[in-house]
């Protein structure tokens, strides 16, 4: 069953400069640059059969460019550890509305769709152990802001799961 999410791909310049924060935490497992994405909505494992229904669901999603700014850092916990770290979004009310169509539009097609709270963020680096050094690359890098970019694409993808890093495959990809 393909694995499936939505996500925005920021642009090189982005990736460039957020791959150029990826140094000097013991036991990172750092996102390469084909892994760099603001995801919109995670919908898991989905049937075949469904793939095309899901796409053509995304297909009806409408909305105007808009410019999304890439601000600060932070990190997820599970169990009081840091299990990842993530470069944040600047709030954005066109970014919210997109998030909530394609959550609306993919609930119907893909019902086991994850329904957490939306905290748009990018991926930076996951932990399967703990690093002493998170805090001080978090400190360091608290400060990133990088030049904002427009947003006018999103896209569908399959993530291969394998015993090494995530494989993620644009399967389509939806203008503005």
């Amino acid at each position: 069953m393909p694995r499936l999410f939505v996500a925005i791909r920021p642009p090189e310049a982005v990736i460039d400069a957020l791959i150029d924060t990826m140094e000097a935490v013991e036991n990172a497992r750092w996102q390469d640059e084909e892994q760099l994405h603001l995801t919109l909505a995670f919908l898991g494992d989905v049937a075949e059969r469904d793939v095309g229904d899901v796409a053509a669901a995304l297909a009806s999603v409408e909305f105007a460019p808009f410019p999304l700014t890439i601000s600060g850092t932070g990190h997820f916990e599970r169990k009081g550890l840091v299990h990842s770290i993530w470069a944040g979004v600047e709030e954005q009310p066109s970014l919210t509305g997109l998030q909530k169509r394609v959550a609306t539009a993919c609930r119907p097609v893909a019902p086991q769709m994850e329904a957490r709270r939306y905290v748009p963020h990018i991926t930076i680096a996951r932990f399967s152990r703990h690093s002493a050094d998170i805090p001080a690359w978090l400190a360091l890098n608290a400060p990133l802001r990088l030049d904002p970019f427009m947003v006018e694409s999103f896209s569908l993808f399959e993530s291969h799961l394998s015993h090494g890093p995530a494989r993620y495959e644009e399967l389509e990809r939806f203008p503005s």
